[in-house]
């Protein structure tokens, strides 16, 4: 995939950064808090409890270094409870704590908050995917300005990054989020209600072992 100019889009949101008059963009990025026994199961189970807090804290590490300077307004949703003294700046992120039964009406709560702000291009992505890279999320912003919905496709059937400039909520809805049809089901109701959907290159979470391909 041939990924636009970094710094064109860069100047492009110029106008938008953290404190600025306009409201424009939005990243949000879900994150659970680093506690042994309560992240990366999976891996718990073959690797261990500390070892999968070390590789989500990892995991974290490069979630932040992709996003810090991202030219739009970031907010960091806790899964469990705010913290004030971490690795997120208070001065680059808000912050926010996840609300919902499950995860579609926690992400479709996310959005519903932001939109209500005034923001009219918004980004979700989770702190799983260690191939993400900055460039891509330039892209996804940039492209989000011409389409309805931008989807980065996870290799596990999910998606690892979806963005809105309008609020769908039944995207959200009657979805079993652990399953390896999520994808699917969301593009199938993208086009089932005619919205435009642009789609990202497909990357890998790290939900197992073998996913795991960096030192932690």
């Amino acid at each position: 995939m041939n990924l636009l100019n970094n710094s064109q889009i860069l100047r492009s949101y110029s106008s938008f950064t953290k404190g600025g008059s306009g409201k424009l963009a939005a990243l949000i990025i879900f994150v659970r808090n680093p506690v042994l026994g309560k992240v990366k199961s999976r891996l718990a189970e073959t690797l261990g409890a500390e070892n999968a807090v070390k590789i989500y804290k990892k995991l974290l590490q490069h979630t932040h270094d992709i996003t810090k300077d991202i030219v739009a307004e970031k907010y960091i949703f806790y899964a469990d409870y705010i913290n004030n003294d971490d690795i997120w700046e208070n001065e680059i992120y808000y912050k926010e704590r996840q609300s919902g039964l499950d995860l579609g009406e926690r992400m479709k709560n996310a959005f519903e908050l932001l939109f209500d702000k005034g923001y009219k291009e918004i980004i979700i992505i989770g702190s799983d995917c260690y191939e993400l890279k900055a460039e891509i999320l330039l892209t996804a912003f940039d492209r989000l300005r011409n389409v309805d919905i931008v989807i980065g496709p996870a290799t596990d059937g999910g998606y690892y990054l979806l963005g809105m400039n309008i609020l769908i909520p039944q995207l959200f809805e009657s979805k079993n989020w652990s399953s390896n049809n999520v994808l699917s089901e969301t593009i199938t109701q993208i086009n089932t209600y005619n919205y435009s959907l642009y789609r990202l290159q497909t990357l890998n979470d790290v939900d197992e072992e073998k996913d795991v391909t960096f030192s932690y």
